[in-house]
């Protein structure tokens, strides 16, 4: 597998070492990098990450992105200490970006948590944004906010009832009881349990299986779905539109093409993206 940058790489920037950036092959590896904090979100960790984002969306190189915690923690949530001191916890500059500079963070390309230790809080929300997740037998989610006199502001209570049933992410959110790794992947909030010490080998190796399809075509298929998920009948006109106008970008494109004819020539497809 190649890589074009030295592992864990800095995102430019002062308090840019709060988030790592690594090319591998056409993965990108976000790494939430405050492990004496349990990777607890501060605001320069919320820049970082959410800059490591754009240069990841912004290289055509990368197909998909995997998000991992450094240390024994994904991510602990807010720096409580950052909050209790007066200071904010998000990217300045960047409020559009949402907790962590990632949960309100639109990119085209795939997105998947390598939930390498607990993520609790703000954790579970970045889980939550991410598209897919793989999640390290010995972890847990929660959003335990209720008791700290919060909520799950950051997107928890707006995405869990979306992903698993109504009653049970009431409880989650309502409770703030964590969900071990195996109940997690039984309600569907995570796509697979890795062995203990292997989340991010694990969410690396279904993020090659993506990386190497189509990219306008993942990337299509993402934006589909996201549009048309909280739509209405599947027979409505509005879903057809919105279907219609990705198949005409991709259905169209070189890289259309050149499956039908790598298929046809027995060999892997050349992708261009295009």
């Amino acid at each position: 597998m190649t890589t074009d940058t030295a592992p864990g790489i800095p995102v430019t920037g002062a308090g840019a070492d709060a988030a790592l950036f690594e090319r591998r092959g056409h993965v990108a590896v976000v790494t939430l990098n405050r492990p004496g904090a349990l990777n607890a979100v501060n605001s320069a960790l919320a820049t970082a990450a959410g800059a490591a984002l754009e240069r990841a969306e912004n290289d055509p190189d990368v197909r998909v992105v995997v998000v991992t915690g450094a240390g024994r923690a994904f991510c602990a949530g807010a720096d409580l200490r950052e909050i209790a001191s007066g200071n904010r916890v998000d990217a300045p500059e960047h409020p559009d970006w949402g907790f962590a500079g990632l949960v309100q963070h639109w990119v085209a390309k795939p997105t998947v948590a390598a939930v390498n230790g607990f993520a609790l809080g703000g954790g579970t929300e970045i889980v939550l944004a991410c598209d897919l997740a793989v999640m390290d037998e010995t972890a847990a989610l929660g959003l335990p906010e209720v008791r700290r006199g919060l909520f799950a502001a950051a997107g928890g209570v707006i995405r869990l009832q979306r992903q698993i049933p109504l009653k049970i992410a009431l409880e989650i959110a309502l409770a703030g009881e964590s969900v071990p790794a195996a109940r997690a992947l039984e309600l569907g909030l995570v796509n697979l349990v890795a062995p203990a010490g292997t989340a991010l080998a694990v969410a690396l190796d279904l993020a090659e299986r993506i990386a190497a399809n189509a990219p306008l075509a993942v990337q299509a298929s993402k934006r589909v779905v996201h549009r048309t998920y909280s739509a209405g009948s599947d027979w409505d006109d509005a879903v057809w539109r919105v279907n219609a106008e990705a198949a005409r970008e991709v259905f169209g494109s070189r890289d259309a093409r050149e499956g039908a004819r790598a298929f046809a020539e027995k060999r892997q497809p050349r992708w261009e993206g295009r």
